[in-house]
């Protein structure tokens, strides 16, 4: 599931995957695999043999350490050794993680201390990895494998809080919306109440967590409709033959209320007329993990049935591998309108990721609503270039390449997560708070600010012109002739610059004019007032007051878009060449060659990676006392004396002395005085390089 279904480094890696201990566990060498299956999954295999001494490493550091929580210099360079080698073949961590998933999936024939053992370094190590990588459905399984090992108790209890939540007796208020599938596995109510108190206690035998273990669905069934409708059919096959525990029920009728809530949407998407005629939508479904849920619990403090991303819908546009990206966007703006026809939204959870992409580049239109059984359900609209990204981890990018798929580029990998998860949760009961918050974030907006105004699939350019009773309401000049579909959906591309003369001159044009009020403007330009509603967004106010279902999104601009965005306004009113004004260079945004692209790739899993070995170096010793809510740091910490840079445009990885200089790398590639360019920019001689660096020398 982790690879495409063709071409030859896919199948190598499938190759290597069921190789990957042979060298450990028997007596077989490196030479007769590499000559029984090629030079290529030899290396594969050897490289997983190293990655697994990771966990070694970490278990001997905290045996024989007097400070376990820090790692000697010889074990920080092993350590190091190990991650430069999953970057030059990123192939490596898909096997380990692909490893340790089956690993915990069969756990329940160790002992128990030793398997929550293996469990806990599983969550803090390579769950982390899989997140980092942005493989979230395989992270997602791992985390609820060892959540089942390490609280089983709190595991039952919410698979059972969740089933009680999701089940049929809770679909009473909206029998229209029911599916036949409904009694798929249906929920013996009876049988729950008799049950006594002491079943909520779990018998520390090998049964016990098997049962537990089994309660987790695989995460390949999750992403697979097909696999999910054979799974569910078989567990009730199995329920029905034999006496099974009731987590397994609870674990069925989660699933079952996924694909209720998927035929309701299909149903609608089917007799509605609203969307754009001949895009292809493909709907899909995902449970968050018990982990992530308990973790969200604790987290916010709140109750189970207030994290409404606990079940999700996604609503895939296709786009024709990236060709028809505008259409695809206006697309998803109206089946957002459907969705929300559909089931009540949530007041203050919907997010607007494709205006305002994630620091990851992460796009998705994120709405909350009461679904068919009156519980939240989360929906998740994107078009197929945006889920490609967010689907597929960033380990496993080239290889898609060779089978022709195209990925969307990554334009940065600041955050070091990139989850689809909703915005904050609040308690419906404390809305005042929320509008709050609201206004204290758009009480800063300023004249001249660009925002997106969304019509139903209308997705036009417009300014902010006032900024009235510290941000509640806003006037806003719409431009009818500029449609704004194409430029959203490249919201970080290098051509933004461009884009936003035409937001610049808009507000000139009504400044000139002096419109300022309403309802001014001319046959394309239009004054508009917008209010700041409960559900957290600017909707239309007409001339009697009433709000329409129209309404603007906020543009976010990072401090480089901010600063290019006014100059750029500056020189419009000013009467300067703005074509003289471009944007600053910026290395993530460069992927004019195939093989610049995959450097970029090579580039941000360098930069994920040097960011794990610092967690994993501070997390070294696992269950260590925290003070102060931060890991105990000894003073003694070793530093590794040393920095990775990337050398451009080749990609080779250097290992330079901390406190090494750009003039230091030019010489080190006998190129000593040589104008040099870190990230892009060009830099002083003296310029101190740090982790992660891309580096040019120019000839």
């Amino acid at each position: 599931m982790l690879v495409p279904s063709s071409g030859k480094r896919a199948v190598d890696t499938v190759v290597a995957g069921i190789l990957h201990d042979v060298i450990d566990d028997t007596c077989e060498s490196l030479h007769s695999i590499e000559g029984e299956f090629g030079n290529d999954v030899a290396k594969l295999v050897a490289g997983v043999s190293r990655l697994s001494h990771i966990n070694q490493l970490l278990r001997r550091n905290r045996r024989i350490n007097v400070n376990p929580d820090t790692l000697g210099p010889e074990e920080a360079n092993n350590l190091r050794v190990m991650l430069l080698g999953m970057v030059d073949d990123p192939r490596v961590v898909l096997i380990k993680l692909a490893d340790r998933l089956h690993n915990m999936r069969t756990i329940y024939v160790l002992p128990l201390p030793k398997a929550q053992a293996v469990a806990k370094e599983t969550l803090v190590i390579w769950c982390s990895l899989a997140s980092r990588l942005g493989l979230w459905a395989l992270k997602a399984e791992m985390e609820d494998l060892c959540f089942a090992v390490l609280q089983p108790q709190v595991f039952r209890k919410m698979r059972a809080d969740l089933a009680s939540m999701w089940s049929t007796s809770s679909r009473a208020g909206n029998p229209r919306r029911i599916s036949a599938r409904a009694s798929l596995l249906p929920l013996d109510e009876k049988n729950i109440a008799s049950e006594d108190k002491g079943s909520m206690a779990i018998d520390e035998d090998i049964t016990s967590m098997k049962d537990l273990l089994e309660a987790v669905v695989p995460f390949d069934i999750l992403l697979d409709r097909r696999k999910r409708n054979k799974f569910l059919n078989s567990l009730r096959s199995t329920l029905e033959t034999h006496s099974k525990p009731k987590v397994l029920r609870d674990a069925g009728i989660a699933l079952a209320s996924l694909v209720v809530c998927e035929e309701a949407l299909e149903r609608e998407l089917i007799i509605s007329t609203s969307y754009v005629p001949g895009m292809e939508v493909t709907l899909s479904s995902r449970l968050k993990s018990l982990y992530g849920i308990y973790s969200k619990m604790k987290r916010k403090d709140v109750s189970i049935s207030k994290v409404y991303d606990a079940r999700a819908l996604r609503v895939v546009v296709g786009d024709k591998n990236g060709t028809l990206q505008g259409p695809a966007v206006q697309c998803c703006y109206s089946l957002l309108n459907i969705v929300h026809k559909l089931w009540t939204p949530i007041d203050g959870e919907f997010d607007d990721y494709i205006v305002n992409p994630k620091p990851s580049g992460y796009q998705s239109l994120h709405t909350a609503v009461q679904g068919p059984d009156s519980s939240p359900l989360e929906v998740q609209i994107r078009t197929q270039r945006m889920h490609e990204y967010a689907e597929h981890g960033l380990a496993a990018h080239w290889l898609y390449k060779e089978t022709g798929n195209k990925l969307s580029s990554i334009n940065s990998m600041d955050e070091s997560e990139i989850e689809a998860s909703s915005y904050i949760s609040k308690d419906l009961d404390n809305q005042n708070s929320m509008v709050d918050d609201l206004f204290h974030k758009y009480s800063s907006l300023k004249v001249g600010h660009p925002v997106l105004r969304v019509e139903g699939s209308h997705l036009l350019a417009a300014v902010i012109i006032r900024v009235d009773n510290d941000g509640r309401e806003l006037l806003v000049a719409v431009s009818f002739g500029l449609p704004a579909s194409e430029a959203v959906a490249a919201r970080r591309s290098s051509f933004q610059i461009k884009r936003w003369e035409a937001y610049a001159r808009l507000y000139k044009k009504v400044s000139d004019e002096w419109w300022c009020e309403p309802g001014h403007g001319d046959w394309c330009t239009c004054l508009e007032k917008y209010t700041l509603c409960r559900d957290g967004i600017y909707h239309k106010q007409d001339q009697f007051g009433r709000l329409l279902p129209t309404f603007i999104q906020v543009i976010d601009l990072t401090e480089q878009e901010e600063s290019e965005y006014w100059d750029l306004v500056s020189a419009v009113f000013e009467g300067r060449q703005v074509d003289s004004l471009t944007s600053r260079p910026n290395f993530e945004s460069i992927t004019s060659t195939s093989m610049e692209a995959s450097i970029n790739k090579k580039v941000r899993l360098l930069r994920t990676m040097l960011r794990w070995e610092e967690q994993l170096r501070s997390e070294a010793s696992l269950g260590q006392p925290k003070h102060g809510g931060k890991p105990y740091v000894n003073p003694g910490s070793v530093v590794l004396g040393e920095v990775v840079i990337v050398c451009w445009p080749h990609g080779g990885i250097m290992r330079l002395r901390t406190g090494s200089t750009a003039a230091d790398a030019a010489r080190r590639v006998g190129l000593d005085g040589k104008l040099v360019l870190v990230n892009g920019q060009l830099v002083l001689p003296s310029t101190e390089l740090k982790d992660g660096d891309v580096v040019e020398v120019r000839m």
